[in-house]
């Protein structure tokens, strides 16, 4: 991986948390504690993070990009939302789904305020906080252990909480999508309890933007014949997407310049 697409997600990740540690950084970006630590230095003493003991926080003010080093907080923010927008389009009122953690499934609970009414299940922090308003989305929060590193309730007692429910559709955010895996991450605990997830729902929706379409990571989590349907954006790469058609994916391609 190259240094500066492993500083982009080093800085992506602490920015949607906040504060991430070494270790969580590590597992995060999949490379050792020791190159945490060296890009960490180095992305101090340009402004773009802060240091805490044991790891690293957002700073307070904005940054130019000029600073970052050709960083951007999140260089796919329009085709997330443009991704988000399109996949809301899917749910039924009146139904129940399952969400589960990621940057782009957060942007889809933030667009279920005109979906009505609506049951949400899911293990993400970040979803039930932004739901938690929403008088007519009834939140069921699975319970287990918190995986700090994804912000979601991730482990056994959530895998068994899952067993119990059903819901017409899952919404899924992993790291990478080829046609050979299917969805990955590189989060074991993650990746047992997408499993769980979709194992509770009748259809499986994968939200991708373009950078992670044809990327491979550690653990598979859904695999390509049990993905229902796709959707990313308009910068995918038309050879991925035919390949995922071929393979019997329903790909959306959501244009992020009318969102």
């Amino acid at each position: 991986m190259l240094i500066a697409e492993r500083r982009r997600r080093i800085l992506d990740h602490v920015q949607v948390r906040g504060y991430a540690s070494f270790r969580d950084l590590a597992d995060e970006v999949g490379i050792s504690e020791s190159t945490v630590r060296r890009d960490l230095r180095a992305m101090v003493a340009e402004g773009l993070l802060g240091a805490t003991r044991g790891g690293a926080v957002q700073v307070d003010h904005a940054v130019p990009d000029h600073a970052r080093g050709g960083l951007p907080a999140d260089p796919v923010a329009a085709e997330r939302a443009a991704i988000a927008a399109r996949a809301a389009e899917l749910v039924e009122p009146a139904s129940a789904i399952l969400l589960g953690p990621g940057r782009t499934t957060l942007q889809l609970a933030r667009c279920l305020a005109d979906v009505e009414p609506l049951t949400v299940i899911t293990n993400s922090v970040p979803v039930t906080t932004a739901l938690l308003d929403v008088e007519h989305v009834d939140l069921v929060m699975v319970g287990g252990t918190l995986g700090r590193s994804i912000g979601a309730l991730v482990g056994p007692m959530t895998e068994q909480s899952l067993k119990g429910l059903r819901g017409a559709q899952v919404f899924l955010s992993g790291d990478g999508v080829t046609v050979d895996r299917g969805l990955t991450t590189p989060n074991v605990f993650a990746a047992a309890t997408d499993m769980a997830l979709v194992a509770a729902a009748r259809q499986v929706i994968v939200l991708a933007d373009h950078t992670k379409l044809g990327r491979e990571t550690m653990c598979q989590t859904v695999p390509t014949e049990r993905i229902d349907v796709l959707i990313t954006d308009s910068a995918a790469d038309p050879a991925a997407v035919r390949a995922l058609r071929d393979a019997g994916v329903d790909v959306l391609v959501a244009d992020s310049r009318s969102s």
